[in-house]
């Protein structure tokens, strides 16, 4: 009583649940469109609240790739000046080494140094002690020199006996700002001088390239007195006082700076090798430009979005429904095997269903039409099969003598068109290679040593019908090669040569080396392999035939045309 009370609670329990998963799939029982236009919104709501929470963050990560960048940006603009001093640094020490300004022969040391400056912009001066220029390859050898521009950096790279790069000063000499690298020479005659490489401001313009900085950047290079040396900004001249004067007091950094009433972003570099400064500058309002358009565009963007993917959800939820509704009426039509057309939808996945809706149609009638011509083939295959089985117990039948060498022999030949037909199946589409058959029904009777079977000729493709025949006649000439031939000995030889020329496949099988007895009588009846070779090649196949006994073996050649009754040994190499 107890178990029958059991059974109806849990009954009860699961009519209950089928009741509510009912009840719930009729309150859900809604069109296509009302599920893409929800799973859209699903989609967008929760994305579009997530973007503008991480707006923030992605504004605080701005400032800090903003700074990485700047850093990066001024480091490379200071490694591509302290290259390009260093160079002239080292143009110099190579000079310095020379021993035509040792032997003080200033004309030789001015050819020289004419020739290694000869494709560079900078100019080689020699200074004495008192300042006054000895040699200058910007003026011809010998022409009047003064004294040189800027004492002070002179001056100093005397007192510091090593090398020294200048800020930029207005060179009276060929009238241009410039700024020079010197080193410090000393004679052995005990005479000091200072080898200097002058190189014009605007010759370091490629390092504060505008291509090399961020739209809306400029950079200027800044020597230790705070002039300008080279600026990408084109109202700010070489040797004005840099116009931002409040700089950050590290050497290395980025910072905001307010000038004139403006704020700046300043990131600066400190070169150790020439002293000198690198300053990058934009406005505030150029940096924060792109965070605050991104936060307008995402705005917009996201409203515009939502409302057009609702729109075209909506749309393409009815464009759906009527390709599925089409659809169906084709599913019905291929199960009740009627033909379908594709057809044309503006949705290309319903389209691919619609159009192998189609192919399916199309490949169950093509099917059906091959599976009843397969089955008229077969039927047509068999009963060639039947006719050559048939002609072979009759043969095998009148040339034994006891039952069980005719059911030997019947056996062999059996094998051999199984053999036959194995090749067949297996090319039908391709046509059967003649070498391929030739080892196939020559593999049984083979000797131990495979030198004695010799195959020689080019790839040749064979009808199937042709490669059933030509296989029995092999499995014939190979039966009696093993019986009274050059296989029925330890020594003999079959060469199986083929070609194909003049429209013509010609075949010669020769052996070599038999042991011939003398011709026993016999009852009249044609062997087997005769009748193979006579008739089904002779007559079948419209072939020659030539037969010739030699003294140590029987030679047959064999003629056949490459189109006899439709069935064309197809040639597919040489």
């Amino acid at each position: 009583m107890t178990e029958v009370s059991g059974k109806d609670h849990g009954n009860a329990s699961r009519g209950g649940l089928q009741a509510a998963a009912a009840f719930v799939r009729d309150r859900l029982r809604r069109p296509f469109s009302f599920y893409l236009v929800s799973l859209l919104l699903i989609a967008i709501i929760p994305s579009f609240i997530f973007s503008f929470v991480i707006l923030k963050r992605s504004m605080d990560a701005q400032e800090q790739v903003v700074t990485s960048l700047l850093n990066a940006s001024t480091g490379s603009v200071a490694r591509i000046v302290e290259r390009e001093v260093e160079g002239m640094l080292t143009t110099l020490k190579v000079l310095s080494t020379s021993s035509e300004i040792e032997l003080r022969d200033m004309r030789a040391f001015y050819n020289r140094a004419s020739v290694a400056l000869a494709d560079t912009d900078s100019n080689l001066i020699v200074i004495d002690r008192n300042h006054n220029q000895r040699l200058n390859t910007h003026l011809p050898f010998g022409a009047p020199l003064g004294q040189a521009s800027d004492p002070e950096s002179i001056e100093l790279a005397f007192k510091n006996k090593g090398p020294l790069v200048s800020g930029v000063f207005f060179d009276s000499t060929d009238g241009r700002w410039a700024f020079n690298v010197y080193l410090p020479v000393r004679l052995a005659t005990g005479e000091s001088y200072l080898l200097a490489l002058t190189q014009d401001a605007d010759g370091m313009a490629k390092a504060v390239n505008r291509d090399t900085l961020s739209p809306g950047w400029n950079a200027a290079l800044v020597d230790g007195s705070g002039k300008v040396i080279v600026s990408s900004d084109a109202s700010v001249k070489p040797g004005d006082a840099f116009f931002l004067e409040n700089l950050p007091a590290i050497s290395i950094g980025v910072a905001n700076i307010s000038e004139n009433g403006a704020d700046y972003r300043v990131a600066t570099e400190f070169s150790i090798v020439t002293g000198w400064r690198i300053v990058a500058w934009a406005p505030r309002a150029v940096v924060d430009a792109p965070i605050l358009w991104s936060f307008l565009w995402l705005s917009l963007g996201g409203i515009i979005f939502a409302s057009i993917a609702v729109a075209g959800s909506w749309a393409i939820a009815r464009l759906l429904s009527q390709g599925v509704k089409l659809l169906a009426m084709d599913a019905r039509r291929l199960g009740a095997g009627e033909p379908i057309k594709p057809r044309r939808y503006v949705i290309t996945e319903v389209e691919y269903v619609s159009s192998a809706f189609a192919r399916a149609a199309a490949a169950r009638t093509k099917a059906e039409g091959e599976i009843r011509f397969l089955m008229r083939e077969v039927a047509h295959r068999s009963k060639n099969q039947l006719t050559v089985i048939q002609s072979m117990l009759n043969q095998s039948a009148s040339s034994t003598e006891s039952a069980s060498e005719f059911a030997e022999a019947f056996r062999k030949r059996i094998a051999g068109l199984a053999r036959s037909t194995d090749l067949m199946v297996a090319n039908a589409a391709l046509g059967v290679d003649f070498r391929e058959l030739a080892q196939n029904q020559l593999q049984p009777f083979a000797p131990d040593d495979p030198q004695r079977i010799v195959l020689s000729g080019p790839a040749v493709r064979l009808e199937t019908q042709v490669a059933q025949m030509l296989g029995m006649a092999l499995h014939e000439l190979a039966t009696n090669a093993t019986k009274y031939g050059a296989l029925a000995n330890a020594t003999g030889i079959i060469r199986l040569d083929w070609s194909v020329s003049d429209g013509m496949i010609a075949i010669r099988w020769r052996e070599e080396g038999a042991d011939i007895a003398p011709p026993k009588q016999t009852s009249g009846r044609t062997g087997f392999g005769t009748v193979v070779l006579e008739r089904m090649l002779g007559m079948a196949l419209s072939a020659e035939l030539e037969r010739t006994m030699h003294p140590d073996g029987i030679e047959w050649n064999i003629r056949i045309p490459r189109s006899s009754r439709g069935e064309v040994p197809a040639e597919t190499g040489s």
